[in-house]
């Protein structure tokens, strides 16, 4: 696509605010270390189809989530796939099953959908929910593939998996360091499949590609941004503030679908 055909697709305006969207959920990233695709699709969905708000986050959740996982080498993260194979097999063959649906639901269905998910992702969060710990090596097994399926599902319709991977990786008492390591595998994972699945469905097309590609930027602002405010923010009231106001745009946007 030319310059010209990208700004014939795309008015300013909409990519101004679009940047601005992606920035804050950059920023939050970067301050708090989640939220960037809850953010950035929950406020681009308000000025554009659900769709094409996936769409558009999708390049910018690969880069960031391929980053993370390569910061601590590639031994330890081969290490850590070994022990969560099952999830994360779970999770590429949902993501890759229900990205076929996105283009072919109604608009109105989405934004349901997406609001439903980003309101119950924040208030899991919010209220600090934890699954109980797996007692037997069935149970284990059953946890894992349960969650891969949850995380896989929400992935793959909203581009976001990182609530039910927290609550599981919390619910098998994974150490911290290694925590940190199988969020960045289990991030990088699914952002593999969610690109190849969103390919394959259409949302990633010739015009979505290079809005995703143009968001890159106002994200790596936000996340530099986020990082060097880091340490100058009451963590814990900045991340309450951010659900809270997550769990007020979701509910928004399962208005926008039922009324």
């Amino acid at each position: 696509m030319s310059i010209d055909a990208f700004f014939d697709a795309y008015t300013l305006q909409f990519l101004l605010l679009a940047s601005l969207f992606a920035m804050l959920g950059g920023f939050v990233k970067g301050a708090v270390g989640f939220a960037l695709p809850l953010i950035a699709v929950s406020g681009i969905s308000s000025i554009a189809s659900p769709q094409e708000a996936v769409a558009a986050i999708i390049i910018p959740t690969f880069v960031s989530n391929i980053y993370q996982a390569s910061r601590q080498g590639l031994g330890p993260a081969l290490a850590t796939a070994k022990q969560l194979w099952k999830f994360n097999l779970v999770l590429v063959l949902v993501i890759a099953v229900v990205t076929q649906l996105v283009p072919r639901m109604p608009n109105t269905l989405m934004f349901i959908i997406l609001g439903t998910l980003i309101t119950l992702a924040a208030l899991i969060q919010l209220l600090g929910l934890k699954l109980p710990p797996p007692k037997t090596r069935t149970g284990k097994a059953g946890l894992e593939i349960g969650a891969g399926l949850v995380a896989g599902g929400m992935g793959g319709l909203g581009g976001f998996w990182g609530p039910p991977t927290v609550m599981y990786l919390i619910a098998i008492e994974v150490e911290k360091h290694a925590f940190i390591r199988a969020q960045g595998l289990i991030y990088m994972v699914g952002s593999v499949m969610l690109v190849g699945g969103h390919l394959t469905s259409g949302v990633l097309n010739f015009n979505t590609i290079p809005l995703s590609f143009f968001m890159l930027l106002p994200v790596a602002i936000g996340m530099g941004l986020g990082v060097y405010v880091h340490d100058k923010l009451d963590q814990k009231v900045f991340k309450k503030l951010v659900l809270i106001v997550l769990c007020a745009v979701g509910l928004n946007l399962l208005r926008r679908g039922l009324f």
